[in-house]
């Protein structure tokens, strides 16, 4: 049983950042994987990052690619995902997951998913 719980959404200009952040109940083993996924108004889910809680290997859509940033905090059992040069696109409720290995792009690589957060990207 895992309860992943995000937090850190809202309301920021283009060019702006945002923090988004995952806590994560219980323990969460070596092996697992992080994830964040989020949904457009009217688009699919979409994979935005990943990464290993072990060693903190990461992966990133293209999309986001330099723009974004993973993170894990194991003492906190805690996910991050720091946005920065933020676009209207990226207005999307954003969702954290838990994965198994190996890292992966695919939602059903993910077992168990909180409740989203909304970030909104606006002039």
């Amino acid at each position: 049983q895992v309860r992943l719980v995000e937090s850190g959404g809202g309301l920021v200009q283009p060019g702006g950042s945002l923090r988004l952040s995952c806590a994560i109940s219980g323990r969460t083993f070596d092996s697992g994987v992080m994830g964040w996924f989020r949904r457009a108004p009217g688009k699919e889910r979409e994979f935005v990052a990943a990464i290993t809680w072990s060693f903190g290997i990461t992966a990133y859509a293209d999309s986001v690619k330099g723009r974004f940033t993973i993170s894990r905090n194991k003492a906190e059992s805690t996910v991050y995902l720091q946005m920065a040069s933020l676009k209207p696109e990226d207005t999307a409720v954003y969702y954290c997951a838990r994965g198994r290995p190996p890292l992966s792009a695919r939602s059903t690589n993910y077992d168990y998913w909180g409740q989203g957060t909304q970030v909104t990207v606006s002039s």
